[in-house]
């Protein structure tokens, strides 16, 4: 591609801005980041109070981010944040130790039944799945993987691989396939709690890809990493050190693609561009641009999770002392009550704490914003930590993402074909998955190949 062309990339979260850097480092300077918020980061937002950042998106990272790790050494920074301890709590606030055998001496056959599971899913990994882990989905309901591998050196890797279709499958029927029922008790901690959706209805190539073996290992034994400023302040350090930093406020009324180029009204002008990048929700594409037919087919069938977020204060005497996991409440029985609520400065009784609830299922009825809201208020009574009040709230569109069945029939490999039809190409967390390391890594393979 000319290196002169003319590239429009529209949102300037974690997808948007590694795009951006990637352009530069292939030697493309001609782009122009359009962000529709007043501040860059999408999903990784950490507003200030009391003169600190809180999380009201997303929390953590690990070692396995090597996408992420780039975007820091880009930007000359690290991850130097508080460290991330929990406690686990059951759904009547009692606190609990699920996985110390001194303390459930009954449970011992079940947790080493356990362990035994978690041992043949490694293996299984390494050999009948082999290519599972490679980011985006390019392939998998064909048999076959092709893409970057979760290295730190980024090598691309192919291949055939027939098993690879069983990660078309829910995530408890892939577990069922393979004999492997309680590995679901270890990875969705951190799945479901972050907002991910329940084991039965999302496919095993979501889950995998984001948790791949490694990268569960170093949230259950907590090596993570965690930014003092916020996840928001990787992507505000990547947007001053790009040439061109994102236009934000950016009101994007319609896109026309016609004759070869792309024509942009934003905030009542219309600028040319020559290349578009779609990072934003393509769900919602139709909705201000000449979406054609083959888009909406498509982008129709994706699905989201609705994902609410408080932060809320506390009297000092009702402040949790860490941040508790309650996995009773991660079923989608129990779906809109607390599942987790974190403390990230365990110094200062005066910093916010935030919840997380999911409150949607496949084919279940969608409890209502506000009766969750208060749901997760009095869970927290429940949990002896009542809330004092709410200080910020947000419904998230939350990790966009499609069902077994449009998987398997090759949703991925049809959206991947019309990369660049239309001059656009599509990019973001349904390309991939709905967080940072992976969507800026997806960005990164886009770049690779069209660009």
């Amino acid at each position: 591609m000319d290196k002169n062309a003319r590239i429009a990339i529209i949102g300037a979260g974690p997808a948007g801005l590694s795009a951006g850097m990637y352009l530069e480092k292939k030697g493309f300077f001609n782009y122009t980041i359009f962000e529709k918020e007043d501040h860059v980061g999408g999903k990784c937002h950490s507003p200030v109070y009391n003169g600190r950042r809180y999380e009201m998106g997303a929390i953590m990272g690990a070692p396995s981010y090597f996408a992420v790790h780039e975007v820091e050494e880009f930007c000359g920074i690290t991850h130097d944040g508080p460290q991330l301890i929990r406690k686990y709590k059951d759904k009547d606030g009692r606190e609990i130790d699920p996985f110390n055998p001194r303390k459930n001496p009954l449970q011992i056959p079940h947790m080493l039944k356990m362990k035994g599971q978690v041992k043949k899913l490694a293996e299984l990994l390494e050999t009948k799945y082999k290519g599972y882990d490679v980011n985006g989905h390019r392939g998998v309901a064909e048999g076959r993987y092709d893409g970057y591998a979760a290295t730190a050196s980024h090598e691309h890797v192919e291949g055939h691989n027939e098993n690879l279709k069983d990660l078309c499958l829910p995530f408890k029927d892939f577990c069922a396939l393979n004999d492997i029922e309680l590995v679901q008790d270890i990875w969705v901690g951190p799945y479901t709690s972050f907002g991910y959706g329940y084991f039965d209805e999302i496919p095993a190539a979501y889950v995998l890809k984001y948790l791949d073996f490694a990268t569960t290992m170093y949230f259950i034994n907590l090596n993570l990493w965690t930014w003092k400023d916020g996840t928001q302040s990787i992507w505000e350090h990547l947007n001053a050190k790009l040439k061109h930093g994102a236009r934000l406020n950016s009101d994007i009324t319609h896109i026309e693609r016609k004759d070869g180029t792309v024509t942009i009204t934003v905030n009542g002008q219309q600028e040319v561009f020559d290349q578009l990048i779609v990072t934003s929700p393509l769900q919602y594409f139709g909705s201000y641009a000449d979406i054609r037919e083959d888009e909406k087919s498509h982008f129709d069938k994706i699905d989201y999770e609705r994902y609410d977020v408080l932060a809320v204060e506390t009297k000092p005497e009702d402040h949790p002392d860490i941040s508790y996991y309650v996995f009773e409440n991660m079923t989608p029985e129990r779906r809109g009550h607390l599942m987790v609520y974190y403390n990230r400065w365990r110094d200062d009784v005066n910093q916010p704490i935030t919840t997380y609830a999911l409150r949607n299922h496949k084919d279940e009825k969608e409890i209502p914003y506000d009766v969750c809201k208060k749901t997760v208020l009095n869970d927290l009574k429940t949990m002896h930590n009542p809330a004092s009040n709410v200080i910020k709230e947000q419904a998230w569109y939350y990790f966009p993402h499609i069902y077994s069945e449009d998987y398997k029939a090759g949703w991925y490999d049809e959206v991947e074909a019309m990369q660049g039809r239309y001059n656009t190409y599509y990019a973001g967390e349904v390309m991939s998955f709905g967080d940072m390391e992976e969507t800026a890594e997806y960005s990164r393979d886009l770049v690779e190949r069209f660009f």
